[in-house]
């Protein structure tokens, strides 16, 4: 199981929000590229980006941040927020991003979730973000009547590298992952799942490592908090 370090960006800083409030954000640190060269230096395989502010404006908006990051590590970046049409994810991926996470327009534009999959095979993956089992979208600002599982399995031949299922509710919250949640839609599916929102402790990760099934977790705020020591769970998820 991979863990990806994250950084959600917010003003061109590093923050987390609490449960996706953009108002509940704790600032961490105002140098993002220094933060990923931290967490490489930790020897994580990936990074996961959030911007934040592109993900309600529903176009980049912290790009010259996730530029200084592609810029300063070596590591594969993932990026979510924002990205919402073809030329954001040609422009994206011609930077140096190793793939793009499509959130809002895999419930509004499947089509073309599907149309990037085919243009870059393995670069393009889906996040789906949920309140008690259906998709928010814009910023998680949107909640609609799609129910997590039916949007996932709408991918199933799409050839997407990953779905990224967020807890909206565990987000930032330190109170752990919806571990039956996440393993119920990996079990639902033959896309790689990662899991997000409320990865707090090594013991979340052994549990969601233990179901043999869930193929990667993020983790943001412990990483921060010093309740997980990225370098320690690192091996520790390799042993």
């Amino acid at each position: 199981m991979i863990l990806y370090p994250a950084i959600d960006l917010k003003d061109g800083q590093c923050v987390r929000l609490l449960r996706g409030e953009m108002e509940a954000a704790t600032v961490f640190g105002d140098d993002p590229a220094a933060q990923a060269a931290t967490f490489e230096a930790a020897g994580c395989e990936w990074i996961h980006l959030v911007d934040l502010n592109g993900a309600f404006a529903g176009q980049p908006v912290n790009a010259a941040a996730v530029e200084a990051i592609l810029s300063r590590v070596k590591v594969p970046c993932q990026l979510g927020g924002g990205i919402r049409d073809m030329a954001t994810i040609e422009a994206w991926l011609s930077k140096g991003l190793s793939r793009v996470i499509l959130g809002t327009v895999a419930v509004e534009n499947p089509s073309l979730v599907r149309e990037a999959a085919i243009a870059f095979p393995g670069r393009v993956a889906v996040g789906i973000d949920a309140r008690n089992g259906r998709v928010a979208t814009k910023g998680w600002a949107n909640e609609t009547d799609v129910m997590v599982t039916d949007l996932a399995r709408s991918f199933e031949d799409a050839g997407v590298a990953a779905i990224i299922y967020t807890d909206i509710d565990r987000d930032g919250a330190m109170q752990g992952p919806n571990i039956a949640a996440t393993e119920a839609l990996a079990r639902a599916v033959t896309i790689p799942v990662i899991a997000s929102g409320g990865v707090s402790s090594m013991a979340d990760l052994k549990a969601l490592q233990a179901t043999n099934i869930i193929a990667g977790a993020i983790s943001g705020r412990a990483l921060y908090d010093g309740a997980i020591d990225l370098a320690q769970a690192l091996k520790a998820l390799k042993t």
